[in-house]
């Protein structure tokens, strides 16, 4: 007679990689002006990269995207930041607002993708002043 095999759940799921506490990436998703192009890049860039400064974090890697296209999935960045937290580079995510990840209009975009961030253990932290001021983890 044949006997049940036991198998654990870990011995069935890669092991998971801890990230380092101290890394974080940054994603920056922005509008192109018609003055200035890649001014509000360079802002948000700038933004988050001294919100992590004062925070003792360290940006493992910086990922753009241009503004445009609602499905974060459909993004080649975005998919880039997925890339980058599966392999545990960062414990953090830094976008400038929560539209940077998906625009209002498609919130449960947003949500699905913030929810697949915690899932993995990375928190999703906002870099403009009144959301940090606020204290805004994410939404």
């Amino acid at each position: 007679m044949a006997t049940s095999e036991h198998i654990t759940r870990e011995e069935t799921t890669a092991t998971a990689v801890r990230p380092d506490p101290c890394s974080a990436v940054l994603y920056v998703c922005a509008a192109r002006g018609v003055q200035d192009p890649g001014l509000a890049a360079e802002r948000a860039e700038a933004e988050g990269r001294a919100y992590a400064a004062v925070r003792g974090l360290r940006v493992a890697e910086v990922v753009h995207d241009s503004y445009g296209e609602p499905d974060p999935l459909s993004r080649e960045g975005w998919r880039r930041v997925r890339d980058l937290v599966e392999a545990g580079t960062a414990a953090t995510l830094i976008v400038r607002w929560p539209a940077t990840i998906a625009p209002d209009r498609t919130h449960d975009l947003r949500h699905r993708e913030t929810q697949w961030l915690s899932d993995h253990g990375v928190q999703v932290r906002y870099s403009w002043a009144p959301l940090v001021a606020q204290g805004a983890l994410r939404e």
